[in-house]
């Protein structure tokens, strides 16, 4: 294997959490170095795991999928049709506005509360800067354009998703709350230890100004080594402010429509959706961590959500998928299920949706 080719398996296979070492793995099962609390239906003492769920592959999978499939070619920059965004410094009252920074990382403004999600601003979704998945479009905001940041959701730990360099660069700046579940504040405060970060468990719930966070289940898994799979818990989000609730389905397989049922059960009626629709190509080796753009408008109708808005496509090359792949393939199936194009809508990096009022 070549170098650079070996340094980029490397690097994904740190991203996807998974190692060649069984030895490695066994020592892990004895101790979690992010989390210690009770046994639940959840967590077995060392790890957590999804309730008649399925497991993350192993490195054989890895294998198979990385050297025996065929991954579509994406360009090595993309100019996004928005100009990149410069948003107002506060949207007050029922207002809804999102914008798209790129991949998971959107800013919400409600309430004259400015929220990040998952803030990644750096140009790899990789434990190394000199390889593994690289930004093809610059982010929808320039980071010095951000107005002032009050909270940041903070799904899970994967690298496209919890950006530590980000993170230290918004304590600097804005010295926002993080809001994730356990255990990934142990990997934040090693980086950042001012920080500010509050972590909760499935069904626990965080009241910050006027708006309040649920933590809720979805299907996924964490890891930001060989062995650290799962020691740190994953999570949807419910936000829930004066202009209505916004669910954030995280990173999440689609499993059977349970994450979106029990938030639609404990919920009610959603404002908006923010749904994942890229990174899911193979099926075989992607469906139990990241669900289809078919499967993302079946979890929307499932939610009863007003409105969806779909992201996790277009800006990190992940997966086997072409950078266009989500967004037609979203469109189409829309089309079949009978859905308005104007409800779900997959964001260009730098598109910035008003959202209509409440009804």
């Amino acid at each position: 294997m070549k170098r650079r080719s070996f340094l980029k398996f490397t690097a994904f296979a740190a991203l996807f959490g998974i190692g060649a070492s069984g030895t490695a793995m066994a020592v892990a099962r004895n101790s979690n170095r992010y989390h210690s609390g009770p046994v639940s239906d959840h967590f077995d003492g060392t790890r957590f795991f999804n309730p008649d769920g399925s497991a993350p592959k192993g490195f054989s999978d890895l294998l198979k999928w990385k050297f025996g499939g065929t991954q579509a070619k994406w360009p090595t920059s993309v100019k996004s049709p928005f100009a990149p965004a410069r948003p107002e410094p506060r949207v007050e009252g029922d207002r809804l506005r999102i914008t798209m920074v790129g991949h998971a990382t959107m800013l919400i403004q409600t309430a004259g509360l400015n929220i990040l999600t998952d803030p990644v601003w750096s140009d790899r979704a990789s434990p190394v800067a000199f390889a593994g998945p690289k930004r093809v479009t610059a982010p929808g905001i320039a980071f010095e354009d951000l107005p002032e940041i009050d909270m940041v959701l903070l799904s899970h730990n994967h690298y496209d998703h919890l950006d530590l360099v980000t993170l230290a660069r918004l304590r600097l700046s804005h010295n926002p709350l993080v809001i994730t579940p356990l255990g990934n504040d142990t990997i934040i405060k090693a980086h950042v230890p001012t920080m500010r970060v509050m972590t909760g468990d499935w069904g626990d719930a965080i009241k910050s100004g006027p708006a309040t966070v649920h933590f809720e289940p979805c299907h996924h898994w964490s890891a930001r080594g060989v062995n650290d799979r799962s020691m740190a818990l994953w999570a949807a989000f419910v936000l829930e402010t004066p202009g209505g609730k916004i669910l954030h389905i995280g990173d999440t397989g689609y499993d059977k429509g349970r994450p979106y049922q029990n938030a639609r059960d404990r919920h009610g009626r959603f404002r908006a959706a923010i749904l994942p629709v890229g990174a899911y190509e193979p099926r075989w080796f992607m469906k139990d961590q990241h669900q289809s753009p078919d499967e993302a408008i079946d979890g929307f109708l499932l939610s009863g959500a007003d409105y969806a808005l779909g992201h996790h496509w277009g800006t990190f090359q992940l997966t086997d998928e072409g950078r266009e792949a989500p967004e037609e393939l979203l469109y189409e199936k829309l089309a079949e299920k009978g859905v308005a194009k104007e409800r779900f809508r997959p964001l260009h990096v730098g598109e910035a949706w008003d959202f209509p009022d409440v009804a």
